[in-house]
């Protein structure tokens, strides 16, 4: 029998740990996964099996029992048969919260009581897995990681059940299908909603901008009107004009020499971003193409994808040299500057700030030093996605090595009659990290801003020619993709009125976690709440109408602020600022209070999800011809493509209709019968989802 085993948590970690380190720890064993789940209310309490407002709050912990599905049952069998007789366990899971949760929640059934070691890893390169095994540290000094795991966990099972169960029994009346609430899920399509609301409530308003052309001695430039609010009536514009039309006058000019560091590093919501805004990348997507270049077989050149932070520790700074060296070997980095030696900036403006990491698993998505030598081998290897990816990666890493941005900045004012005329520009002085970015332009420096100016004296004349009035509209907020919809869920505190909560929430990390927001967002696109169109994320119409409900029955059940609260409760289990029950002692009391409001709301009467009497809560079907039919037409006169299933969901080509064509839909949806349609379909019994 083994004297030691390794436990990984997926079979692709323990082939590079075999590889990295053989059988010096032992038999390598991994898990698939969680192989334990939450058992059923049911379970503990018997009469928890009739769905009620109540609260599922058993006495202690929920307990633990087997997991179903794939390879789990084979995989427990083989790690349960080693614990009897290993004297020592080497814990080789993810270095997150889950991954902790993961591995530790098998010796914890199991009641294991030998010794256990935590190795931790940041990439999975055979260097870093010795030197992490070399490095390992007895599991007990990661208790506070398995009690925010385990804190998460039970507390989502609670707040989710609960609330799920309550608001079906209360607000569906009669609805054939559940009204899943979850403490990510909900709180998350309530932004998609209100940013939709947001739109289609904007009106559009009209205003006027004036620009001229100014000449000077060395040249000419552009000048705009930059009045105090926006001028609304064409009489003010002409006045404006008519004003400037010949006008000389002497130019204020202020010139300042500024520079600017680099951009920060990348974490994974930071990645998802851009890949979805650049790309048109879901941001699971983004998520699988850098878990392939973290841990695909002969690939293994960038560290741990799931980020959480946007800092390196000190420690790393020894690491540089050799990170530059390997980048600039191949040919896509060798022409960009980075000086010898490098640029190192420490402390919160800076990449390497071990404060900045206090809380977090991981630091910052990095090319691994360890395989960086060997990319011009491997960069064949890679797919025109993964490429695309770790190039990010890698300029981001040698920008934040080299100078700052240095520049110009100039400012010049008219005063004309009155009105203030203003122009700037920036000519780069020193073009520094802005090198590894050549065809980047920010955003400041578009539109006027973008112009070089000639060289401006302060006090010299400049005269005004061909004044001329641009029509211009104020444009609502525009709808999210899944990169800027987890930016939203990562930023959660924006949406929080109270100022002491909002810093508060500041220093959390937002509603969900780095390796589930995509998961979250896929989630509610299954369940037909939301729909992709184009690059943007909008609600349909069932997920409008659920948001509604929610939000009348009780606020708190679609407020991110409440979510990203009890995230920092979680947070505050790991730096040991509260203790694993209490957290979850709070979480109960959010939920308790929230089934007493619904309790209320049912007693006086208050909202039900539209169309439970008829069984319709949480369903979809199928459109009708005349809708169909209808929806195909605006799309070819505007020459646009129709959204995914609105052949088959009601309620995607419901929303697809009421974008647009608002005044019209209504006649196609008349034309729909869903009392007869429901009545041919059988029930639907009642499911949970577990999933936040």
């Amino acid at each position: 029998m083994a004297d030691q085993i390794v436990i990984t948590e997926k079979s692709s970690q323990a082939k590079d740990v075999r590889t990295a380190v053989g059988s010096r720890y032992g038999d390598i064993l991994s898990a698939e996964g969680h192989l334990f789940e939450l058992v059923e209310p049911e379970d503990v309490v018997p009469a928890w099996k009739r769905w009620a407002p109540i609260l599922l709050r058993p006495e202690g912990l929920y307990g633990t029992r087997p997991a179903q599905g794939g390879n789990k049952a084979a995989k427990l069998k083989a790690i349960r048969e080693a614990l009897r007789t290993t004297r020592r366990v080497w814990l080789a899971t993810d270095c997150d919260r889950e991954g902790q949760l993961i591995g530790q929640e098998i010796l914890e059934h199991y009641n294991y009581r030998g010794q256990v070691m935590r190795v931790l890893f940041t990439a999975q390169d055979e260097q870093t897995i010795r030197d992490a095994f070399a490095r390992a540290r007895p599991n007990s000094e990661y208790a506070r990681l398995y009690a925010a795991a385990v804190a998460r966990r039970q507390a989502d099972q609670i707040y989710n059940l609960s609330l799920t169960r309550t608001a079906t029994v209360i607000l569906g009346r009669g609805a054939r299908g559940v009204i899943g609430i979850g403490r990510v899920k909900t709180p998350t399509l309530a932004i998609v909603c209100r940013r939709e609301l947001e739109i289609r409530d904007f009106v559009p308003v009209s205003y006027f901008e004036i620009v001229a052309r100014a000449r000077v001695e060395g040249g000419e430039f552009r000048m705009r009107h930059a009045p105090p609010e926006r001028i609304v009536r064409r009489e003010k514009a002409e006045e404006v004009v008519n004003a400037a039309r010949g006008f000389v006058g002497t130019l204020g000019v202020r010139v300042e020499e500024k520079r600017q560091g680099p951009p920060r590093l990348h974490d994974l919501p930071s990645l998802q971003k851009f890949c979805g805004s650049s790309f048109g990348w879901p941001a699971a997507k983004t998520l699988d193409v850098a878990q392939q270049l973290y841990d695909g077989q002969g690939k293994k050149i960038i560290t741990y994808p799931r980020a959480e932070v946007r800092y390196l520790p000190e420690s790393l700074i020894a690491d540089v040299p050799r990170i530059v060296a390997g980048l600039q070997a191949g040919q896509s980095f060798s022409s960009i500057p980075v000086p010898s030696p490098a640029v190192i900036r420490r402390g919160a403006s800076g990449s390497f700030h071990d404060k900045g990491l206090q809380g977090a698993s991981h630091h910052a998505v990095i090319p691994n030093v360890n395989t960086v030598d060997e990319l011009r081998e491997i960069w064949p290897r890679l797919s025109p996605d993964e490429k695309k990816l770790f190039d990010l990666v890698a300029r981001a890493y040698l920008a934040a090595v080299m100078p700052d941005f240095q520049y110009r900045q100039t400012s010049a004012v008219l005063d004309v009659c009155g009105f203030a005329f203003r122009a700037s520009g920036r000519q780069p002085i020193v073009p520094g990290w802005r090198a590894a970015f050549p065809q980047w332009q920010p955003a400041e420096e578009k539109g006027d801003e973008a112009q070089l100016l000639p060289a401006l004296r302060n006090g010299e004349t400049a005269q005004l020619r061909d004044p001329v009035i641009e029509d211009k509209e104020t444009r609502p907020p525009p709808r999210y993709n899944e990169g800027t919809l987890i930016e939203a869920m990562q930023n959660a505190w924006r949406f929080v009125d109270d100022e002491v909560l909002r810093d508060r929430l500041k220093q959390a990390k937002g509603i969900g976690t780095p390796a589930t927001r995509a998961e979250i967002i896929g989630g509610l696109k299954k369940q037909g709440f939301l729909v992709v169109e184009g690059k943007h994320i909008v609600p349909s119409a069932s997920g409008l109408g659920l948001f509604g409900v929610l939000e009348r029955a009780d606020p708190a059940l679609v407020d991110p602020g409440v979510t990203a609260q009890l995230e920092c409760l979680l947070d505050d289990v790991l730096t040991g600022r509260q203790e694993m029950v209490d957290a979850i002692d709070a979480v109960c009391d959010v939920a308790r209070r929230i089934i007493g409001k619904l309790k209320e709301g049912a007693v006086a009467g208050g909202a039900s999800l539209p169309g439970a009497a008829a069984g319709g809560a949480a369903s979809d079907c199928a459109p009708t011809p005349a809708m169909k039919r209808f929806a195909a037409s605006i799309a070819r006169e505007k020459h646009i493509k129709p959204p995914r299933g609105y052949t088959r969901s009601a309620s995607i080509c419901r929303s697809f209709l009421e974008q647009h064509a608002p005044g019209k839909a209504v006649t196609a949806e008349s034309k729909r019968s869903e009392s007869s349609h429901d009545a041919k379909r059988g029930k639907r019994g009642r499911r949970i989802t577990r999933k936040q």
